[in-house]
């Protein structure tokens, strides 16, 4: 018997709630200087509740070829790839509008 999505209903193949999420969300991404100088991109603003940010913390980081991880609702990658972000989101259906950089 399929898993069943607490939030839709749905099972989770046919899951639709990250889909309706996305256009609801302001996402800010932004850069950091952490220890010795180093850069850290910064991506907040998504909704946890309904996206699953390590999943989509592993993508950026797969796309990205960098390290990172998700902390306090915040994904953070190693390194200055705002551009690459910005593009990788936009291409995974959020609007430009909806992120500031």
């Amino acid at each position: 018997m399929p898993e069943i999505c607490p939030i839709c209903g749905l099972p989770k193949e046919l899951c639709v709630c990250e889909e309706i999420a996305i256009p609801e969300q302001e996402i800010r991404i932004y850069t950091s200087k952490r220890r010795f100088g180093k850069l850290m991109t910064i991506i907040e603003g998504l909704n946890s509740n309904d996206i699953g940010l390590n999943e989509l913390c592993k993508i950026l980081k797969e796309k990205c070829a960098c390290g990172g991880t998700v902390k306090e609702g915040k994904i953070e990658l190693q390194g200055d790839h705002v551009g690459k972000v910005k593009k990788i989101l936009v291409n995974m259906g959020y609007s430009k509008e909806m992120i500031r950089t």
